[in-house]
């Protein structure tokens, strides 16, 4: 694996040289290494996989305040990522917020996307439109605590063992293990990482409202398990409206929000098909 600074991102890359490229996003409050368990059947399937630490989550790009944040930015910075270190078009994988910027990502840059694969989370209006039912606005409460000035910050600071004991113990209730809960933890100790990435959500309410993404155009898989405590069926059952090209969903049963990590061999499987399906 060679690490390389893509303007103020850190980006891992890996596998054959001369593979087709396929761009792996993560989400919160994890890393690149999130993929680690899935790139091996890539790589052997012959795909070279680009992996960054996004903004936020790379030392060097923490910008200051909630709006450097908005998706917008952080779809700027993959489209980046794709023309340096992809040749300008890639297979787009995302995770969490990853998928969110995917999902942005695929609608208003296609030519950069040679097929997407979003796992865990919907398009954003689909997933606003949930909101109107009484489970997705419960499995959301963190969300709108997340949007308060400081008091996350203090709740979720970390202690002497060099991460926040809350944070651990929440990211075990919704499916990590005791492990990898401390640390995506310990990732947030440093106080501008917490902020960094806390202000991915306070971003949501400086967007534009009228800043709706056109429907995704590219070949697109959806992937979603149905033990996420995070997103629920309704939102799911929303994400195809928006896609008028060739869709496709795949539903893991018995396992966590965390697929990647949980799954990667049943994810790897799905994805393998995906991409050979639709190779751009």
């Amino acid at each position: 694996m060679t690490t390389i600074a893509a303007g103020e991102l850190t980006v891992h890359v890996s596998g054959p040289a001369d593979g087709p490229p396929v761009l792996l996003l993560h989400g919160f409050p994890q890393g690149a290494d999130s993929w680690d368990a899935v790139l091996p059947a890539l790589h052997d399937a012959g795909y070279r996989t680009v992996a960054p630490d996004q903004r936020g989550y790379s030392a060097g790009a923490r910008p200051a305040g909630r709006a450097a944040y908005r998706r917008a930015a952080l779809t700027s910075d993959a489209l980046a990522v794709i023309a340096e270190h992809a040749g300008g078009r890639a297979h787009v994988v995302g995770h969490d917020w990853g998928a969110a910027v995917a999902w942005r990502l695929a609608a208003r840059f296609p030519d950069a996307v040679r097929s997407l694969t979003a796992v865990s989370v919907p398009p954003v209006a689909a997933y606003a439109r949930s909101l109107l039912t009484t489970r997705q606005v419960l499995a959301s409460w963190y969300f709108a605590a997340f949007q308060l000035p400081w008091l996350p910050e203090r709740l979720l600071r970390a202690d002497g063992r060099g991460y926040s004991p809350r944070l651990s113990a929440a990211l075990r209730h919704s499916g990590q293990t005791r492990e990898r809960a401390r640390r995506d933890a310990a990732r947030l100790a440093d106080p501008a990482a917490l902020t960094a990435a806390l202000n991915w959500y306070r971003a949501v309410s400086v967007s534009d409202p009228r800043d709706a993404d056109p429907p995704v155009t590219v070949p697109t898989l959806f992937v979603w398990s149905d033990r996420d405590v995070a997103l629920t069926r309704q939102s799911v059952e929303l994400a195809h409206t928006h896609v008028t090209g060739p869709y496709s969903y795949a539903e893991l049963r018995g396992v966590s929000h965390w697929i990647p990590e949980e799954a990667p061999e049943q994810l790897a499987e799905l994805l393998l098909a995906h991409l050979a399906a639709h190779p751009g």
